[in-house]
């Protein structure tokens, strides 16, 4: 049985669209290009090609180049103010009401920035708790061991929890460690995928239904 729905938060409870993205990771290769000493072109580069292997691009910088301020990075990557290029979403709040399980935030993002999108959104109330980064040790999805501690958190098992994220490789991880997932491909970039996907938020409640209705309930996800 199902028991709760966690949601990632950037990209996938708003449209990538809106540029809050592009945004980050305009600060995040500056902030690589300061600390590492190359210019901006470079460090994107290198910051795309290394961070890959890693949950985030904090955690290369931890392990790769012994960077000890995560402070710093959470200050520069996200200012207060980031959050304007959000608007607030009524229908994304109708969406998750209709959706009658408990609902959490697993994000690789760091408290202070999921507070501000949630609120700009106008859906905070609607989450029993927000899993960050700094909860899961600065190593996020799709380690095993965060997964484990935010399911262990949320006092249920991987086979009865379900994540939705517009990461594959985070899906990927979820599912290895016994849960359920969807990837949100809100535009059909990942094609290759072999991963269950959605293209919109408004596929989830009557995914989740059939769901709870379905006799081998793991065939689903």
């Amino acid at each position: 049985m199902l028991r709760i729905v966690l949601f990632d938060l950037d990209n996938t409870l708003y449209s990538d669209t809106v540029g809050m993205e592009r945004d980050i990771l305009h600060r995040m290769n500056h902030f690589v290009a300061r600390l590492l000493g190359l210019g901006v072109p470079e460090a994107a580069e290198m910051r795309r090609e290394r961070a890959r292997r890693y949950g985030t691009t904090l955690e290369w910088l931890m392990t790769e180049h012994q960077f000890s301020d995560p402070e710093a990075w959470f200050t520069a990557v996200h200012p207060v103010g980031e959050e304007s290029v959000i608007k607030h979403d009524p229908a994304l709040r109708l969406l998750l009401e209709s959706i009658d399980l408990p609902k959490v935030i697993f994000t690789n993002s760091p408290m202070e920035h999921a507070q501000r999108v949630l609120a700009k959104l106008g859906v905070s109330d609607l989450f029993e708790r927000i899993y960050d980064i700094r909860y899961i040790a600065l190593k996020g999805k799709p380690h095993a061991d965060a997964i484990t501690r935010v399911l262990s958190d949320c006092g249920t098992a991987p086979a009865e929890s379900l994540l939705i994220d517009d990461v594959p490789k985070n899906v990927r991880g979820f599912v290895e460690a016994g849960g359920h997932g969807l990837l949100f491909d809100e535009f059909g970039r990942y094609g290759e995928e072999s991963i269950p996907t959605i293209h919109s938020l408004i596929e989830l409640p009557g995914l989740l239904e059939a769901f709870k209705n379905e006799a081998d309930q793991l065939s689903l996800f």
